[in-house]
């Protein structure tokens, strides 16, 4: 296995198109030791990335599709998740721990992401979404 590998795919805007690119870069991520914890925050991160993508960014519709890059190395994964939406601001989207927004569903998963990740970051106009995870070892 080469210490670094890296693949950019475009993938149709449906669900069942994100969960098979999540499995394989869970499968590369198991093949490189990384551990339950690390493959369970990458896992939902790149969940709820995928399905933001598909249903808010490119609002379901068939005709978008979505641009994945994922490179990983022996200790590190770096994904680029990129749909065809106008994007968001971030920093709008409202705080789900905050009083008034504790029964809204919105926000929970930037926060999500923000707490599994080593690093979350949106690119403008907010249509990509850059998600990076350093490899723990057992003892963390």
């Amino acid at each position: 296995m080469s210490a670094t590998e890296e693949f950019e795919i475009t993938i149709p805007n449906n669900t069942a198109a994100g969960q098979e690119i999540q499995e394989r870069i869970l499968s590369m991520l198991e093949d490189r030791g990384f551990t339950a914890r690390d493959l369970f925050g990458v896992r939902l991160s790149l969940e709820e990335a995928l399905v933001n993508a598909i249903k808010h960014g490119n609002q379901m519709n068939p005709d978008k599709s979505v641009k994945v890059f994922c490179r990983m190395t022996a200790d590190s994964v770096y994904i680029e998740i990129e749909d065809e939406g106008s994007g968001f601001v971030p920093a709008e989207v409202p705080d789900p721990t905050a009083d008034e927004n504790l029964e809204k569903p919105s926000g929970r998963g930037i926060m999500l992401m923000r707490s599994f990740m080593n690093r979350i970051e949106y690119i403008e106009p907010g249509n990509k979404v850059v998600l990076e995870k350093q490899k723990q070892s057992e003892a963390d």
